[in-house]
């Protein structure tokens, strides 16, 4: 973890006065994490679209209306549920 000091100027007290914040500087990426990341939105855009694709029929079968699964068509490839990510 790295830690970055900072020094902000509180104008309101003294134009002289200081204090130091410490805060918690957020790791980058690794390339692996961001590989998952991706294969995750490739898979719920390609099963989003294959949903899109099903007849009344099919999806009475699996128990969704064809309002719901329109709905889930729609969504951003980005947006999956955290079950997806691991």
């Amino acid at each position: 973890m790295i830690l970055a000091a900072a020094r902000i100027t509180n104008t309101k007290e003294s134009p002289m006065s200081t204090r130091s914040i410490s805060r918690v500087a957020r790791p980058a990426l690794s390339l692996t994490s961001l590989l998952q990341h991706l294969s995750a939105m490739r898979a719920a855009r390609r099963q989003r679209r294959d949903l899109a694709r099903l007849d009344a029929a099919a999806l009475q079968d699996i128990g969704v209306t064809p309002e719901q699964a329109a709905a889930e068509a729609r969504r951003p490839a980005w947006d999956v549920t955290p079950s997806w990510r691991n």
